[in-house]
């Protein structure tokens, strides 16, 4: 991480440990945050790119090396000497190892980057943590490409192929994907609102949560119209553009007006021209051109709701007829940017929250203590104990059921110029019983015709010698 940026740990309720990190901008991230997006296609293309840029004219050699904590399979690949290069399709990327003897015998692995998957490339000594699989260079010093893998929900395949359940790339497969769409629209999927169905990767082959927002805003369609009917008026458009227009306007309705399809090849181009490594959080530089160059994506004043799939669509306008009922609108607002220079903020839990109170209420106590003190009064606690001791010295008397009214209502007092309550609740020593009147009198009554029983007499020394001489003798314990 770049010093620019600030790291803070904060728990949450259920546990476990989270990540935030503030960037020199206003937006942040949580690295272990449940919506956090994976590489998208163009972040795959661009990994391509820079693998074949730093390989470009080195020789690796040897047994490549896998982590022992990695769940995926070994790479049986041994060579002396080999090179590699790359090539992606939507959201997987292909290594291509060539033996340098013997250029025939050439084997691939196909990586799927998962969640935080990536590759790097760094010197022997400085081999990155979570280096999942190593290829190592022939010259001296030893260099390393590494394929990095944080969270190890990445996988790699060996001599494997594209997946077939994974349609035409929209990048680099463009034509193949718009009649791939066209072909499928009587499927099932299709009835499901337009923004769950650009997330399927058998349709829409390397489109992810972000560019799906920033296609859909450009267009302003809502996020959940219907997919069949947003996609249907694209074809039927494109049908009338290949009728009756000339080429010249075709090629220029297609740059000023493109529809949905265009901008799932145009905007994943855009995020490649920027450079960099497109959507990357922790690299402070590269990331701060894609920052500006989105519009919608976590941009402040954007709604945002989560699908079906419980992923977060942002958004503008109204949501759509498909949205889910009984869920709020989320805006984002806009927020300070923050201070790199400035200490981290120090995240306030419930037990600080609960330990300010109680130190706030007994400031307040004391407070009030010391008000009753300087004027020379005496506290309502201090005044019941000493009414309390006067009663239980005096003659203790019964008061009765009448009584007891005009008793209570007397109870209020002034002392000193100031007003007292004394409560209803009396201490055991009060004099007045607690029981009501008619209770008293029928435990009075049931006490009366209740026969006390009659004590046992005790055994006295002198009964015991009045014993009968026919009586047995106690047992004595032989010595």
């Amino acid at each position: 991480m770049n010093a620019s940026n600030k790291t803070q740990w904060t728990n949450k309720s259920r546990g476990g440990r989270y990540r935030r990190e503030f960037y020199a901008g206003s937006r942040y991230r949580f690295g272990a945050d449940k919506d956090e997006d994976m590489p998208e296609g163009p972040e795959l293309h661009l990994a391509s790119l820079f693998v074949n840029k730093v390989c470009d004219g080195l020789r690796f050699g040897g047994k490549v090396e896998k982590s022992e904590v990695s769940k995926n399979p070994e790479v049986p690949f041994s060579c002396p000497e080999y090179t590699i290069s790359a090539v992606s399709r939507g959201k997987e990327v292909k290594l291509i190892l060539t033996p340098v003897a013997d250029a025939d015998e050439v084997a691939s692995v196909i990586f799927r980057f998962g969640m935080s998957g990536s590759f790097k490339f760094t010197a022997e000594d400085e081999i990155p943590k979570h280096a999942h699989l190593r290829f190592f260079t022939v010259d001296v010093p030893r260099k390393v490409l590494c394929f990095v893998d944080p969270r190890r929900f990445g996988t790699w395949e060996y001599n494997g192929t594209w997946k077939p359940e994974r349609g035409p790339c929209v990048m680099m497969e463009y034509e193949k994907f718009r009649e791939n769409v066209f072909k499928h629209l009587s499927d099932k999927a299709f009835e499901k609102p337009i923004c769950e169905v650009m997330l399927n990767q058998k349709y829409f082959n390397g489109i992810g949560n972000y560019l799906r927002a920033e296609i859909l805003f450009r267009l302003k369609i809502p996020p959940f119209m219907p997919a069949r009917a947003v996609l249907e008026s694209v074809r039927n458009q494109s049908q009338v553009l290949n009728a009756d227009l000339p080429l010249s306007k075709k090629v220029k309705i297609k740059k000023e007006n493109p529809d949905l399809l265009q901008l799932c090849n145009l905007v994943p181009m855009e995020v490649i021209q920027l450079g960099g490594k497109g959507y990357d959080p922790g690299h402070g530089e590269d990331y701060a051109a894609f920052e500006q160059w989105l519009q919608c994506y976590f941009v402040p004043g954007m709604k945002s709701l989560r699908d079906s799939n419980g992923r977060t669509i942002w958004f503008q306008g109204e949501p759509g007829p498909l949205a889910p009922k009984g869920k709020g609108k989320k805006v984002r607002k806009q927020r300070k940017s923050v201070d790199i220079d400035a200490k981290p903020v120090k995240a306030e839990t419930n037990a600080t929250k609960r330990k300010a109170a109680k130190a706030k209420s007994t400031t307040v106590k004391k407070e009030c203590k010391e008000e009753v003190m300087e004027e020379g009064g005496e506290t309502a606690v201090k005044r019941k104990r000493a009414k309390t001791t006067e009663n239980s010295m005096g003659d203790s008397k019964i008061i009765s059921a009448g009584e007891r009214g005009t008793h209570l209502r007397s109870k209020r007092k002034i002392v000193d110029n100031l007003e007292v309550k004394i409560s209803r609740r009396l201490s055991q020593q009060s004099p007045v019983p607690k029981t009501p009147a008619r209770k008293r009198k029928a435990a009075k009554l049931l006490a009366d015709d209740t026969p006390t029983p009659k004590p046992r007499p005790r055994r006295l020394k002198s009964d015991v010698s009045k014993q009968s001489q026919n009586s047995p003798k106690p047992r004595t314990r032989r010595k």
